[in-house]
């Protein structure tokens, strides 16, 4: 992969089931897993960035390896927790609707402080946005054809974060499923 900024990095979504599913590179390497790791007595789901993967980009990824997703009842929204990190973060905190009536974008906020968004153009493409509108990232399912069901194209300046919009895709397509 090339290292200059325009630089863009595929991963294929295997999985159609946002609770439990990978994204791997177009050579097969696993960037990540998505699935549920224990009952208490809620829901708890895992991302966990792959370290073969993060260590080929080591020069460019930052931030936690991995987040919890720690469902309230009856799989409402609860916390979301970077790494080993006794922060909670609320679920809505992440889900934070758009400023102008109608608007289908969610918001949300980096550990470093960062604004961004997710704009929900359809159940099945989403595009991340910072705050002076330049996107990071584009999530979208794949054509029929494909044996991957989606598709995530990151910009070069996304590695930095790309746990957090990992999360933070990851949740707002687990509250489209739930009917939040």
């Amino acid at each position: 992969m090339a290292s200059s900024s325009s630089a863009t990095y595929t991963l294929l979504q295997y999985g159609d089931d946002p609770f439990k599913h990978s994204f791997a590179d177009p050579q097969g390497n696993v960037a990540f897993t998505i699935n549920e790791v224990m009952r208490d007595p809620n829901k708890i789901i895992r991302l966990i960035r792959e370290e073969p993967w993060a260590t080929a980009h080591s020069s460019y990824i930052m931030g936690p390896d991995k987040s919890y997703f720690f469902f309230g009842a009856e799989e409402r929204p609860g916390y979301v927790v970077y790494g080993n990190s006794q922060i909670k973060i609320s679920m809505e905190f992440f889900l934070r609707p758009g400023k102008k009536e109608g608007s289908t974008s969610r918001y949300f906020r980096t550990q470093t402080g960062l604004h961004f968004k997710w704009k929900i153009i359809s159940t099945h493409k989403m595009e991340c946005q910072d705050d002076k509108h330049r996107r990071l990232a584009v999530w979208e399912v794949s054509p029929p054809d494909e044996e991957n069901f989606g598709r995530l194209v990151l910009v070069h300046a996304s590695l930095s974060m790309v746990t957090e919009i990992l999360t933070s895709l990851t949740l707002n397509r687990m509250a489209q499923a739930l009917g939040w």
